[in-house]
């Protein structure tokens, strides 16, 4: 343990760096320490909130590495926000018009499933935490607010509602200041949140008054759930009411630190670290969004590959932007399970630097696949594959060992990879005829295929292909080209070597007359 611990004083993976940061902060000083994440409940859960939560769990496990200081992670929703627009992608969409600018928890359910639109998104969130086994405590801003855990700073906010506004103000625009207040009213008939000014606010009794937009005046408690925080004020109240540690967001929050540091300490309370993350984007460019549905879901991943997969991917360089599409899928997963592979013969320094030591909190499975997912693809490709069980005969033919019940991961790959193929692969496949050169090389592999008689491994099947091609071609990209676009349908494909050890010598004599007949062009 000591040794493990000592790499990881010295590593600079990023969760370490994180780690070491926070020990320095507590050490001595608290007998625990408190990691959150928080969530906006407006929409259905998206995979970047998911990855919020993964990589907070990274820095947590990486903290338990080096220290013995108990932890918690909190995930806190903000399900009393008012429902400021209708996401694009939920259902019954004219009667969730009706219930603008309500909490999200006061909104009816257009699933039909739960108590409301935030408790059907909440369970959303939970259920997709549970399938990757996170510990996390979670807190609904609801009963937060009511319960009486809030009240406490809440009546700091009204003791100390000119110094918090201060903070404010200088954050907006002129037009904006005139009817700002740090609370927003929830209105005892409409149940709205009202953004309005406050006429007055009562330090002794913890109350404010104000009118609503029909002019009638009224006066509320800042506690028990009559009033909430707006968010900025909310996100620094919290972290002074938890006592908050560590807490990670993105990029758009990032101008915002100063602003939640500031409010946590004119509270009382310690501003915790941060970390700020870039953006993940869609196929355009565009920022993720979970009201427009844009980019992929949890359930979208889950259907081509397994959750280690998008944790790995989410473990990558978090503050720089990346494409979170379905196209990133393949290579996540396959990088994983090299990662994987590599992880057993790595020495301790190594281990701890490994992206799957971070997956895993430490431990870390083998990999048992023995055809990566990519080469997967190409043969569902080439067979037309329509269930997992045709890869089987396949891979069974490549590794006669290998089975479903012995290589669980490679099964899941299996399935994904069909699914994935009809879903992404089949319907953009674009075959072409052969050049002359091209035809000429082609030939010649057929013939050599078909008087094959050595071992029908990768490397020395990846060795006859070279041949072949370095007699015809400079450069040699030119010819792997041709094999992938007039053999697959595709710009870029596997280790062609690998491809006919797994698919079949034979097979792939077959797919050559095919390709030059015409018939895969013609298909």
């Amino acid at each position: 343990m000591s040794d493990l611990r000592d790499a990881a004083m010295n590593s600079k993976a990023w969760p370490f760096e994180e780690a070491r940061k926070l020990l320095k902060r507590v050490e001595g000083k608290k007998d625990e320490v408190l990691f959150e994440t928080g969530y906006g409940p407006s929409g259905l859960p998206h995979i970047g909130t998911f990855g919020e939560v993964a990589r907070t769990t990274m820095v947590r496990r990486a903290f338990e590495t080096i220290s013995d200081i108990p932890t918690r992670l909190i995930c806190f929703s903000d399900d009393i926000d008012g429902m400021r627009k209708v996401p694009d992608n939920v259902p019954q969409r004219e009667m969730l018009a009706e219930h603008l600018h309500k909490p999200l928890t006061s909104v009816p359910d257009p699933f039909g499933t739960h108590e409301s639109f935030g408790h059907h998104n909440n369970a959303m969130l939970r259920r997709f935490l549970d399938a990757f086994g996170f510990e996390y405590e979670f807190i609904s801003a609801r009963e937060f607010y009511r319960s009486g855990r809030f009240d406490d700073v809440l009546r700091r906010c009204a003791e100390r509602y000119e110094a918090l506004m201060e903070v404010m103000l200088k954050s907006l625009r002129d037009e904006r200041r005139e009817t700002y207040s740090i609370f927003l009213p929830i209105h005892p008939e409409t149940g709205r949140v009202l953004y309005v000014p406050m006429k007055h606010v009562d330090a002794r009794e913890a109350t404010v008054t104000f009118d609503d937009p029909d002019g009638r005046e009224w006066t509320l408690p800042v506690t028990g759930g009559n009033v909430k925080l707006q968010w900025k004020p909310d996100f620094g109240a919290r972290w002074a009411a938890l006592g908050v540690d560590f807490e990670m967001y993105g990029k758009e929050h990032g101008t915002n630190t100063a602003i939640y540091d500031r409010i946590c300490s004119v509270l009382g309370g310690t501003p915790p670290e941060h970390l700020v993350y870039e953006l993940f984007l869609d196929e355009k460019g565009q920022k993720i969004s979970k009201s427009q549905g844009n980019g992929i879901s949890m359930d979208e991943w889950l259907r081509y590959a397994p959750s280690e997969s998008l944790a790995y991917f989410m473990y990558a360089k978090p503050k720089t932007a990346k494409r979170l599409h379905f196209d990133v899928i393949p290579k996540a997963v396959d990088e994983y399970h090299q990662q994987l592979r590599a992880y057993p013969d790595q020495d301790i320094e190594k281990r701890v630097n490994n992206p799957v030591f971070h997956v895993h909190g430490g431990d870390v499975p083998a990999s048992d696949m023995v055809v990566p997912f990519s080469m997967l693809l190409n043969i569902a490709s080439v067979s037309g594959a329509e269930s997992k069980d045709v890869l089987w005969g396949f891979i069974n033919r490549y590794a006669p060992d290998a089975s479903a019940e012995k290589n669980p991961q490679l099964d899941q790959a299996a399935a994904g990879a069909v699914r994935y193929y009809n879903d992404f692969v089949k319907p953009v496949k674009v075959y072409r005829l052969p050049t002359g050169k091209e035809r000429e090389a082609l030939e010649a592999l057929r013939d050599e295929l078909r008087a094959w008689n050595g071992p029908a491994t990768d490397e020395a099947l990846q060795g006859l292909v070279y041949d072949v091609g370095r007699e015809r071609f400079d450069p040699m990209r030119d010819w792997f080209r041709a094999l992938y676009q007039v053999l697959l349908g595709a710009d870029q494909g596997p280790r062609f070597g690998g491809f006919i050890a797994l698919y079949g010598v034979t097979e792939t004599a077959d797919l050559i007359d095919r390709a030059m007949a015409g018939e895969l062009a013609a298909g």
